[in-house]
């Protein structure tokens, strides 16, 4: 089979290589895409714990396609299902997974591209925000997660206030629901505008969905007393400061809403699958870039870069 290898910092190139053996209980997949993740960059910027080259396929882990073989004792899918995978080396055109982390596509999602990884980590940010009818949640970067937890809050009936630094994000945003939008451009600003749309008190839960410092001190700041501030940004690049004083001061409850349980993983992309399959969430809009196995540098770079049009990018076999 045809695999991305990444060969250091900054540095793909494509080789053939085996396909992955199966094991008991193991499933292997034909791939027609994956999809690029933002943690993905910790590898590709080149983080000191990181061994290069990377095994063929790494850091791919929102794969979907069709089972093209099982190994002995799986019960639970068949050849020719097709399924999103909870998988570690999906920049490849084979990837392998326990029948356990593989999810099956109904036939009303047959043709659309799937990465089910990143869509149940949505699903499971969003549970752990516990959002009632009626609260005001602000969401605090409007990326792809951000994008689709601004969905999953206004399908929930909260009154969504969307905050990013892209115009073209911040439209997205309004098409899936928020009633207001504010540009991530001055923090005092930003508090001022959101006391004057919550009365003073602040908002009911905020989810900070960037990863870095400013947006995680304002993502507080923007948090009423007794409030959830829940973090969904990938905070991989050092240490954060936070201002204990003003969370201790307000009693905030604070999530870290990511999850490392594969069970859990699995179990939120059942959820997207359902959501998607009967039309709540179409994250169509958010596939914003395609790229061919043979350009998955430029794919990565993508995400890096984040252009002003750019939402989310995907491999495709």
């Amino acid at each position: 089979m045809s695999a991305a290898i990444v060969a250091g910092p900054a540095c793909a190139r494509v080789e053939r290589t085996s396909r992955p053996e199966l094991a008991v209980k193991m499933v292997r997949v034909r791939l027609e895409g994956c999809g690029v993740c933002g943690s993905n960059l910790s590898s590709w910027e080149g983080r000191p714990w990181f061994k290069y080259p990377l095994p063929p396929g790494e850091p791919g882990h929102e794969g979907w396609g069709e089972v093209e073989a099982i190994g002995e004792e799986v019960t639970k899918v068949k050849p020719g299902d097709r399924v999103a995978l909870l998988s570690y080396r999906a920049f490849a055109e084979y990837d392998a997974a326990h029948e356990d982390s593989v999810v099956h596509l109904p036939p009303q999602l047959s043709g659309k591209p799937f990465p089910g990884e990143a869509l149940g980590c949505a699903e499971n940010v969003f549970r752990r925000c516990e959002v009632k009818l009626g609260d005001t949640v602000a969401v605090v970067g409007i990326g792809f997660m951000g994008a689709l937890l601004v969905r999953l809050a206004a399908l929930a009936g909260a009154h969504v206030i969307a905050i990013g630094r892209r115009p073209f994000a911040l439209e997205i945003a309004q098409h899936f629901g928020a009633g207001q939008t504010i540009a991530m451009n001055d923090h005092a600003q930003i508090i001022e505008q959101v006391k004057k749309l919550t009365d003073g008190r602040g908002c009911d839960c905020v989810i900070e969905a960037v990863g870095a410092q400013w947006p995680l001190d304002l993502s507080a700041e923007l948090t009423r007393e007794r409030g959830r501030l829940v973090i969904a940004g990938y905070h991989q690049d050092g240490p954060r400061q936070v201002n204990m004083q003003l969370w201790n001061w307000r009693g905030l409850d604070v999530i870290n809403a990511h999850e490392r349980d594969p069970s859990v993983y699995v179990e939120g992309m059942r959820a997207a699958v359902r959501r998607v399959s009967d039309g709540r969430l179409d994250p169509t809009p958010l596939y914003t870039h395609q790229f061919p196995l043979t350009d998955v540098a430029k794919a990565l770079n993508a995400m890096k870069d984040r252009p002003s049009s750019f939402m989310k990018a995907l491999v495709s076999l």
